[in-house]
């Protein structure tokens, strides 16, 4: 442990003392100052660059670069992915994979059917968005069946929360990928393995506890639990959950006409997926195989399956399969929506960017990286701890994965045997910790779901996020040990 100390401070003392002050005026101005986020980051990136003894030129050089460098890798994902999204939203996609979900698994497993479905929905929607779209079909399916509305609403969010932080072409770990430099396919598919059992947590927390929620409320609330723009009818004591899910079928057959096919409501969201682990299988089987597979095959699967190509075909399949019935005008003024959205979370994506190039063109990273290495912790831990403390204090998940990625990645960059993809990871699952007052989507999942004392708003949205952050901990902690 001497030894790391001195390590540091032969490298540095003012730098280590400039990365303080800078993470410190970094909390301060998004905290407490009407400063945005974007320009804190450039501030804070400033600060330990000229702490570390960077030229001024030298200093808005190494911003810049990183900005640049990041956008280059995340940009056009990001710009295409809230395209397809857009269209997604205005044209029922979402809801009629909502409706196919809940038909599928029947009768009293409402809720495992929203919370897979918000799981699949997030992907390309944002989940401010996404909830509120199916917030009606969950006030429809409590009316009609009888379940607690909380229990099917916190199932909801609670899976769209999870691929909300863990799977591309989300900004915040399509900006962890590119801060770490690691495969966008390698960042979807571990997204979606790590967070299963957090899936299955936070369903079964609004399984048990959800009705408890619902019964604290007043008479008068509890009542108008069922209300809302509701295509299915309240049902009463008499009505069995056979009857009730019956009659949801019968009612959701006349809405299912409007909507669009399952098919081409999962064809946007699943063919840029299945074209970027075509191109990850066949990469890999033609390098072990040396050459097994024609160079040709290798090539369009390359270019088909980057991430960019790939989104970029998932916006047409979106605009000439759930489009169609759109004019022009339309569906251009809906997308140029879903890009006006993601102007600033690029920006601050690429801020994130510029304070990681900081670091590692200071040598301040090489120097915290040789002493956490000699930590008795797992590497590991430092961008999921880092993605906590941010997100408590300031809120935004963004940003909180963002400051992690850019602090931790130079980092662990000079430690061995450290799975980038799972410390990008790590970044976006830290930061899904107890969700509170200062996160839009608090207010959000609470409001939308008639819930405004704050006891109860905690418990339906603040503990069901610290389950999935704790089960995220745990999974994070044992895919290290294999990975």
């Amino acid at each position: 442990m001497n030894f790391a100390v001195e390590t540091i401070a032969t490298a540095s003392p003012a730098a280590i003392v400039g990365l303080v002050v800078a993470i410190a005026v970094l909390i301060f101005l998004v905290l407490k100052t009407k400063v945005h986020a974007l320009l804190a980051l450039i501030i804070a990136a400033s600060i330990a660059a000229l702490a570390a003894g960077m030229t001024p030129e030298a200093a808005v050089a190494s911003i810049t670069k990183g900005f640049g460098s990041t956008l280059a890798t995340i940009g056009l994902v990001v710009g295409f992915g809230v395209m397809m999204g857009r269209i997604l939203e205005v044209s029922g996609a979402a809801e009629k994979l909502a409706i196919s979900m809940i038909r599928w698994l029947g009768s009293k497993r409402e809720d495992w059917a929203l919370s897979v479905a918000g799981y699949i929905i997030s992907i390309p929607i944002f989940v401010d968005s996404a909830f509120v779209i199916l917030t009606p079909l969950v006030k429809a399916l409590s009316s009609s069946t009888g379940r607690s509305k909380l229990t099917l609403g916190i199932a909801m969010a609670g899976g769209m929360v999870l691929t909300h932080h863990a799977v591309p072409p989300t900004p915040g770990p399509l900006g962890a990928a590119g801060i770490y430099g690691v495969s966008i396919g390698d960042m979807i598919l571990y997204g979606l393995l790590l967070t299963l059992p957090a899936l299955v947590t936070v369903t079964l927390y609004a399984r048990f506890v959800g009705p408890k929620i619902d019964a604290m409320a007043p008479v008068s609330v509890s009542v108008a639990a069922g209300g809302g723009d509701s295509i299915l009818p309240v049902a009463d004591n008499k009505t069995t959950a056979k009857e009730a899910f019956k009659e949801f079928n019968e009612l959701a057959d006349e809405r299912l006409k409007e909507l669009p096919s399952l098919f081409l409501s999962l064809l946007p969201v699943l063919g840029p997926i299945v074209l970027i682990f075509l191109n990850t299988g066949i990469s890999a089987v033609a390098k072990a195989t040396d050459g097994a597979i024609p160079d040709m095959v290798v090539q369009i699967a390359s270019f088909i399956g980057n991430p960019v190509i790939a989104v970029g075909i998932g916006v047409l399949l979106a605009i000439y399969g759930l489009a169609r019935q759109m004019d022009r005008n339309s569906v251009l003024a809906e997308m140029e929506k879903g890009v006006e959205s993601a102007g600033i979370i690029l920006l601050v994506t690429g801020g994130g960017g510029a304070l990681g190039a900081v670091l590692r063109d200071s040598g301040v990273g090489d120097a915290i990286g040789q002493w956490v290495s000699t930590l008795p912790l797992p590497s590991i831990l430092i961008p999921f701890l880092i993605a906590t403390m941010v997100r408590l204090v300031q809120g935004s998940g963004t940003v909180a994965i963002i400051t992690s990625a850019s602090l931790s990645a130079p980092i662990l960059a000079q430690i061995p045997d450290v799975n980038m993809v799972l410390a990008a990871q790590a970044a976006c699952l830290g930061a899904m910790v107890f969700s509170y007052f200062n996160d839009s989507l608090f207010w959000v999942v609470n409001r939308m779901l008639g819930v405004t004392d704050v006891k109860r708003q905690i418990l339906t949205w603040s503990i069901p996020t610290t389950v999935a952050w704790a089960t995220a901990l745990v999974t994070i902690l044992v895919a290290d040990i294999f990975l």
